[in-house]
């Protein structure tokens, strides 16, 4: 990482959940500095980036201007809108941004590099996706125990939720599914949705781990609420979708070697089947199985409470600091798409009460 510039100039795009993190996270960070930051609707537009965000003033403006981003000087955009868009992606690379985004592109297939490659050989610029699940719980965690053992036979990366404190009600309904009919759900693209990101964490561990060319199979299973349940989208009536198993597994011969994953429940509570999240609660598990096995449970990167995760939910956090902490790596990369096994490893900096020379 030598040469590059002792503060890199970071763009915010957008400032949901994840967004209004990042704008928080890098400020802190020592070797980033707010350039600007885009917002998507008019009321925010012109406002005070702090303001909007609830942090008091910090004296950079907020603006949905894209030519305006476009031109600003900066090093870094962190690309966090509720759908990824190519084009701007692009967009941003040919204007000489490096893009980290928790929005995909974390282990891309050759045609999806084909297409941003161009705008980062024109841009000298490089584009990384990651996060946390995917992006980190179901791929480079287990890549990283797996270091810890030979002869693997099987990785598995899976979260378990309550997604009741996940205050996004248009993305819990319109692309999670949650209060539609169950055969409404399952007619519906969510498989291949969610897969886009998930399958790419299990190539990316087929790949790293060395396995034999694999079948991936995708699986859906659905719980209908049997009483009304209260939630960010109001109510789940009875008889609609109000939790979620979704794997991806790969398989060679007749052996499952990858398995990634999400249990998404509304509650543990009137649910047909009635499932639970189990007596370890939230949590976030990797195992891995050779010589020797190892098995993770992650704690912390849930709520306590569910207004605790309507305030600042852990989880969006924890996704939002993934994508602050790769950015001086990822511009000290060479131009193009480069993914979590491309990069040095990343991590945070120290408080700036405890850093070196700062005590």
């Amino acid at each position: 990482m030598e040469g590059r510039p002792l503060t890199l100039r970071v763009i915010q795009w957008a400032t949901g959940g994840l967004g209004a993190a990042a704008v928080e996270m890098i400020l802190k960070h020592p070797e980033l500095e707010l350039a600007g930051c885009w917002v998507h609707s008019g009321e925010k537009n012109g406002r005070d980036v702090g303001d909007v965000v609830g942090i008091g003033p910090i004296g950079v403006t907020a603006t949905s201007d894209v030519a305006e981003i476009l031109a600003l000087d900066a090093d870094a955009v962190i690309y966090a809108p509720k759908f990824a868009r190519t084009k701007e992606i692009c967009a941003l690379l040919r204007s000489g941004k490096n893009v980290v985004t928790p929005l995909g592109w974390f282990y891309p297939t050759a045609e999806d590099r084909a297409r941003v490659e161009d705008a980062c050989q024109e841009g000298r610029a490089t584009l990384h996706g990651t996060g946390v699940d995917p992006g980190g719980a179901t791929d480079l965690h287990p890549l990283m125990f797996a270091a810890l053992s030979s002869a693997v036979t099987f990785v598995r990366g899976e979260e378990f939720t309550d997604v009741r404190s996940y205050d996004a009600p248009a993305v819990l309904h319109d692309i999670m599914g949650f209060g539609q009919l169950p055969e409404d759900v399952r007619d519906s693209p969510i498989l291949d949705r969610m897969g886009s990101g998930y399958a790419q964490s299990v190539r990316m561990c087929l790949d790293a781990l060395g396995f034999a060319d694999a079948e991936i199979r995708p699986r859906l299973d659905l719980a209908v609420a049997t009483a009304p349940i209260d939630c960010p989208l109001g109510t789940i009536e009875p008889g609609q979708v109000a939790a979620e198993r979704l794997h991806w597994e790969a398989v060679v011969g007749d052996a499952v070697v990858v398995r990634v994953g999400v249990n998404w429940l509304m509650g543990e509570e009137h649910l047909d089947p009635a499932w639970t999240l189990g007596p370890s609660g939230q949590r976030f598990e990797v195992e891995v199985r050779g010589d020797p096995a190892s098995f993770v449970t992650i704690h912390g990167w849930h709520p306590r409470t569910l207004q605790e995760g309507w305030a600042r939910n852990p989880g969006v956090v924890v996704a939002s600091a993934h994508c602050v902490n790769s950015v001086p790596y990822v511009c000290a990369a060479e131009p193009g798409v480069k993914t979590s096994l491309d990069l040095p490893m990343v991590t945070g900096r120290a408080h700036p009460d405890l850093a070196r020379g700062r005590r």
